[in-house]
């Protein structure tokens, strides 16, 4: 008995599959000129990293390829060292990746808190869309790019704009197409059939080649490779990872789903180390092609493997046909995939939110827009780490506790003690002020770092000074560990006279 739900995802996944492989074409070509290669090691990369990982990563439904944010990176090592190095350096970028996938460091992409995320998700829609700019240009003579004449820009424009609004009414008429093929096709098919003049996938380069064939990179084998390698390597494999990671996470929220992020690393490394011995410039997951392949209802892996392989088949049989695809059919996709990938509403709550967090939002989306993700995420999250540091700091107070009488002070400590709270928490207590006895209780609150524990070192000293007994209660054991090693408090077992020490630590209750 025919399972008519499962055949009738098959036939989505495929037509998706098609949709993303002819959406691939323009940008797998655009990176490859943009590192100075031939246009087909952006396709082998394209198909092979796809390929790869469609099958094993960690995320079904995600497209990975040739991507732009990887391509600006790579344009020093090729034409300072030649392509060679570049197909090394993807290899070991990818042995990187796989060493990140095993030493399960893929789960630290949780540390990118929520307006970072919504920073890159916006910043990335404005690099995709203003990427899209470029195709209204022409390349001169002299290797300068200027704008199309206006009548060609207004034909563009035009068809442009019938591709959108195709998109946005086909699923209104039938959900059975993918509304961006449908798009593509019917577009292409007005400006073949009626002689419309506007650029075509054929005018950026011809895509026909064979398959990609086994070579290994022919560099010298030395440390002075090693040197021009390895620091291309960790950028890249960083901004792989990162991009990947963060494009996962997105689909996950979309979808409802959860992806395996350490599955994901390795799978991205293992593509990487592949397409290197395979003549491609290596890549990472496309959030663009990825919101192409889940809005258009596709869920499993066999739409990013069908991708793969229809784009290999462009490159081996169907280059004539898919080289008469006009340029912009493609950029009208592409137009739609910023719409739907920017956060709208975040431009709804950014009043609504903590200025801290808009700051951030709109920090990491410029970053974005002027350099490049990895850059931006990083800066997002420490501009993130800096906020939290700071709201730490300005809440640790203390009030007066149970117990306190003429000879004794209790103080109940709240708060977390930190890096950033140590010179708030220092100027809590007056040693010479107190009594005799001082009791600090850190029920409510929680030592986080070295500089916390240091500073109740220093407490403790300062109190030693001026003849008060300090005692601590209900304070970690990781911190009495600490403690007893800096010789402030007496170990557990230590059978000596307690009055030798600095400070003395108790149990919840324990204050008599």
């Amino acid at each position: 008995m025919f399972n008519v739900a499962r055949l009738t995802q098959i036939r989505i996944e495929s037509l998706a599959g098609l949709t993303v492989a002819l959406a691939l074409v323009p940008e797998a070509v655009a990176f490859a000129f943009v590192v100075g290669v031939h246009p087909l090691v952006g396709l082998y990369a394209a198909f092979i990293v796809g390929l790869i990982t469609a099958i094993s990563g960690g995320r079904p439904g995600m497209i990975s390829g040739a991507t732009g944010s990887l391509a600006v990176v790579m344009v020093s090592l090729v034409s300072e060292n030649g392509i060679e190095f570049l197909f090394i350096t993807v290899v070991a970028m990818g042995i990187i990746q796989l060493a990140v996938g095993a030493l399960r460091l893929g789960n630290l992409i949780r540390m990118v808190p929520f307006p970072v995320m919504l920073g890159f998700v916006n910043g990335l829609a404005i690099v995709i869309g203003l990427a899209q700019l470029e195709s209204f240009k022409v390349e001169g003579a002299d290797g300068t790019k200027a704008w199309l004449p206006i009548e060609e820009i207004a034909v563009m424009a035009a068809l442009v704009a019938v591709t959108m609004v195709l998109i946005y009414l086909v699923p209104r008429v039938s959900k059975h197409i993918p509304a961006a093929l449908a798009g593509i096709v019917v577009v292409s098919a007005a400006v073949i059939f009626g002689g419309i003049d506007t650029p075509t996938v054929g005018d950026l380069a011809s895509i026909s080649g064979g398959l990609p064939e086994f070579s290994v990179p022919d560099v010298p084998l030395n440390l002075e490779t090693a040197r021009i390698v390895l620091p291309f390597a960790f950028i890249l494999a960083g901004i792989g990872l990162i991009e990947s990671l963060l494009t996962l996470s997105l689909i996950d929220g979309i979808t409802e789903t959860r992806g395996q992020k350490n599955r994901e690393c390795m799978s991205q490394g293992l593509a990487n180390v592949v397409t290197g011995f395979f003549g491609g410039m290596g890549g990472c997951a496309m959030i663009g092609q990825s919101m192409i392949n889940i809005k258009s209802g596709a869920r499993m892996r066999l739409s990013g493997i069908l991708a793969a392989v229809f784009l290999l088949l462009f490159i081996l049989f169907a280059s004539s046909l898919i080289e008469q695809i006009p340029i912009a059919a493609l950029v009208g996709v592409m137009f739609v995939v910023v719409v739907g990938t920017f956060s709208w509403s975040s431009l709804r709550i950014i009043r609504k939110v903590p200025l801290s967090d808009a700051v951030v939002m709109v920090i990491v989306s410029a970053v974005t827009v002027v350099t490049d993700l990895a850059i931006a995420v990083v800066v997002g999250v420490i501009v993130s780490a800096l906020v939290l540091a700071w709201k730490t700091a300005r809440h640790i107070y203390v009030d007066v506790g149970v117990g306190t009488t003429l000879h004794r002070q209790v103080y109940n400590l709240h708060g977390q003690l930190c890096f950033a709270s140590v010179s708030t928490f220092r100027d809590l207590f007056d040693p010479a002020a107190d009594p005799a006895e001082v009791v600090i209780n850190f029920a409510n609150s929680r030592v986080w770092d070295h500089s916390g524990m240091e500073a109740i070192v220093d407490l403790a000293q300062r109190y030693d000074r001026a003849g008060t007994r300090l005692h601590l209660l209900n304070l970690s054991d990781n911190c009495q560990d600490m403690l007893q090693k800096a010789n402030v408090i007496a170990p557990p077992d230590d059978t000596a006279d307690d009055s030798s020490y600095r400070v003395t630590v108790s149990d919840l209750g324990d204050t008599d």
